[in-house]
């Protein structure tokens, strides 16, 4: 009987003693792990944003040469979920690029997936070019 209840008693202190384990995300950058994550999955997508600037630009005449896009200068505004948790992401962002000194040539949407993949764009806006000669 004695062997039962020490039995017991162990038992019942090794099941009740129990350490929580407490898992921490480490954010080795500068800004707010939101903000890293949010650059983190811009920049991931740079391929097909520097497509679709390449294609809206083509055909403009005044456009400057080596336009280019910052990813702390774009936004997210939206996130669609294809099929469910986990499976594919159709995100659009609004895009600024810009040429020189971050001179701000234009005004995007483009909507890739996140494959990678280009899926469209729509040119929103023009501003004039400046010239310093």
């Amino acid at each position: 009987m004695k062997r039962l209840a020490v039995s017991l008693i162990l038992i019942i202190f090794l099941v009740s003693y129990s350490v929580p384990a407490y898992a921490q995300t480490i954010n080795e950058a500068d800004t707010e792990l939101c903000d890293s994550l949010k650059y983190a999955l811009i920049n991931s997508l740079r391929e097909p944003v520097d497509k679709a600037i390449a294609e809206i630009y083509k055909d403009d005449d005044k456009a400057p040469e080596g336009l280019t896009w910052a990813s702390y200068d774009t936004e997210i505004l939206k996130i669609k979920q294809l099929y469910g948790v986990g499976g594919a992401y159709k995100i659009t962002l609004k895009v600024k690029p810009y040429y020189r000194a971050h001179i701000t040539y234009g005004k995007d949407k483009i909507v890739v997936s996140s494959e990678g993949k280009l899926i469209n764009y729509e040119h929103l806006k023009t501003y004039p070019r400046v010239d310093f000669n």
